[in-house]
């Protein structure tokens, strides 16, 4: 069965858990197809930067599915009578993922993005607490704002000469979701997702906060705390235009069904 998604501010965003996720996709690995699959995450901040680069939205909307990665997402869906009710990040999808595979015995994944440094702490850890999971792959490419042709032709054959199951990328949105969506189509992969930050969290170049913070929706506070600089836009200006946009959109939503007089 498909997964499920409601509209939120014109987006479909996937409702389901973690696990029907992670079945999901553990369905398309077992294929034999090398067609690559990708997901997305969204938050208020990726709406609020998309609604004025038409490349990164077109990216977004071209992921076979989307996850409520912002609690604001959360509180979105409320607000326009959905059914979301908890968030799903790209750790998360990469921790359950990853976990499953080497509970299966085996996958391989390639880690594009980074920096060398935390790309072999990455090889590490993975063979650490994911035994079964081969890395048979690593790529830090240049840091530019805008890769070349050269640079995408070099980064599709390196993962292709892999072959992997999994290509987790690393690049920081919106570069990374732009990169995925304009060459998904060369790379011999099953499954992709940018994931960003969560290169850094797996290996504790940043430190994620615990349970207590996450389960109440408040783990942007400590991270705006420790990165105010890169942060405060995404906490102080995009979140409340996200919020007044949902609220322009469940408006126009209900002035587009109301029925006309006399019924």
């Amino acid at each position: 069965m498909p997964l499920e998604t409601e509209d939120i501010v014109a987006y479909p965003v996937c409702r389901n858990s973690v696990r029907e996720i992670v079945d999901h996709v553990t369905e398309w690995l077992d294929g034999s197809s090398y067609a690559c699959r990708s997901f997305a995450c969204i938050n208020p901040h990726a709406v609020e930067i998309a609604a004025g680069d038409p490349e990164f939205r077109a990216a977004l909307l071209a992921a076979d599915f989307l996850t409520p990665d912002g609690i604001g997402v959360v509180y979105a869906s409320r607000m326009l009578a959905g059914r979301i009710r908890r968030r799903v990040t790209g750790m998360d999808v990469f921790e359950a993922l990853t976990a499953a595979m080497n509970a299966r015995g085996g996958g391989s994944c390639f880690f594009l993005g980074s920096t060398e440094e935390t790309l072999t702490r990455i090889r590490t850890r993975m063979e650490a607490d994911y035994p079964s999971v081969e890395v048979v792959g690593t790529l830090s490419p240049p840091f530019r704002p805008r890769f070349t042709p050269e640079d995408d032709l070099a980064m599709i054959d390196a993962v292709n000469r892999a072959r992997p199951d999994v290509l987790w990328v690393g690049l920081t949105a919106p570069k990374q979701e732009k990169w995925l969506a304009a060459n998904r189509a060369e790379l011999q992969v099953k499954f992709a997702g940018p994931i960003g930050a969560a290169f850094d969290f797996f290996v504790g170049n940043i430190r994620r906060v615990g349970p207590f913070w996450q389960d109440r929706g408040l783990e942007w506070l400590p991270r705006l705390i420790q990165e105010p600089r890169r942060l405060w836009c995404r906490s102080l200006v995009s979140a409340p235009r996200f919020f007044a946009r949902c609220a322009r959109y469940r408006l126009s939503q209900g002035r587009r069904h109301k029925p006309p007089p006399g019924d």
